[in-house]
């Protein structure tokens, strides 16, 4: 029997190409399969739950008898970021698109943005890496007080500001507002994002754990919805709350960084016995190193996570389920500073399920939501199909 589960994403740890991502652009893309080659990271025990055994991974040091259950899960949804990624993780496919704006967003769009939040003027607006663009317009926007805009391969409309020169609270209601107009079906952007910075020079300017996301509404049902209807506690850890708009969430911990995530998991997962899913996103992975093209730095932070898995196994109750899985992939040894469509891992553990299980390919993430719900005793949503049989 299992009571309660604990969903631990680690933030585009993809494990391989999908079939299309030729459509995406990224053909050859494989960010476990690159770290290892280049950096040679000790992950002992995701090792030993089952990592390396993952069908389609040449790494050698296989587990010869695994203590988890293993496998990997394709994106059925159109899309390859972090919102899509977790809603389909939950149940829900996002099967059309949000816009996208290689060439930047239109005149229009901006003229309205700067109408209906009183801002004078903006920079930039274009695709762009946002730590160099801080090095590039930084200093004219602490001369002009213009935010920057910017978006990337994803369907996001960025905005980077200096938070003494626009305030943190200040930066969230000009996002807000932003997420209202870019609802509309003419605009559909999926993500509006915050991106406060700190320094006072184009060498030293640092983006802040002041960053929030505010996503497109337009998601249907989900895990996270059926569990709290039912009265079941669900704790949102890192950024799940934005991800989510708050949906179905009963308890949302802001984190900073990965190190504070994983603590605060391991204290929801000692003190809190009354939630049933404890949902954790560990954001550094993505933010930090795969977007920065960062294989060392990549690699030092999945040992840090592996170096505290023990904690977190030895703290979970006889009846807990424990994942771990990713939302995408942003391999850091590829030219590009985007997020990759790949294959991610689901890696599972608990004292009531199977051990050295190989669940295989699964046709879509929601297939994690639907071995949840199976669990729990709830009908699946529309999406995925459940493993629970493999598993129990």
């Amino acid at each position: 029997m299992i009571n309660r589960a604990i969903i631990i994403v680690l933030d585009s740890f993809g494990v391989g190409e999908l079939p299309d991502a030729d459509k995406y652009g990224d053909v050859g893309a494989n960010t476990l399969g690159h770290i290892y080659e280049l950096a040679k990271p000790k992950l002992n025990n995701m090792k030993k739950l089952g990592l390396y055994n993952i069908d389609g991974l040449t790494i050698p040091e296989k587990e010869e008898n695994p203590i988890g259950c293993y496998g990997k899960a394709a994106e059925k949804c159109a899309g390859k970021n972090s919102p899509v990624g977790h809603w389909e993780i939950c149940g829900f496919v996002k099967e059309e698109p949000f816009k996208t704006y290689p060439n930047g967003f239109p005149e229009k769009m901006i003229e309205e943005f700067k109408e209906k939040t009183g801002l004078k003027g903006t920079l930039y607006n274009g695709v762009g890496s946002g730590t160099e663009l801080l090095k590039q317009y930084g200093e004219e926007h602490l001369r002009t007080g213009y935010p920057i805009i910017y978006t990337s391969a994803d369907s996001v409309f960025q905005i980077a500001a200096h938070e003494d020169i626009i305030p943190v609270d200040r930066l969230y209601e000009i996002c807000k507002i932003a997420r209202k107009m870019l609802s509309s079906k003419e605009y559909d952007v999926g993500t509006v994002i915050a991106r406060p910075f700190v320094g006072d020079r184009a060498d030293n300017f640092t983006r802040t754990y002041n960053r929030k996301d505010f996503e497109s509404p337009e998601f249907g049902r989900t895990m996270l919805d059926v569990l709290h209807e039912n009265n079941n506690e669900v704790v949102a850890i890192g950024k799940i709350q934005d991800l989510f708009s708050g949906r179905g969430i009963t308890k949302a911990i802001h984190t900073e960084g990965n190190a504070d995530g994983i603590e605060k998991t391991i204290e929801e997962i000692k003190n809190n016995q009354s939630a049933k899913l404890i949902f954790t996103n560990l954001v550094d992975f993505d933010m930090l190193y795969g977007h920065r093209n960062n294989v060392e730095g990549y690699a030092k932070a999945l040992e840090y996570f592996d170096n505290k898995l023990p904690e977190i196994i030895e703290n979970l109750n006889e009846d807990d389920l424990l994942i771990i899985t990713a939302d995408h992939g942003n391999d850091p040894s590829t030219p590009s500073t985007d997020h990759d469509r790949e294959y991610i891992p689901i890696l599972m553990y608990g004292k009531n399920i199977k051990s050295g299980v190989n669940i295989g390919v699964r046709d879509t993430y929601a297939d994690i939501s639907a071995t949840v719900l199976d669990i729990f005793g709830y009908k699946k949503l529309e999406y995925g199909n459940s493993f629970k049989d493999l598993i129990m």
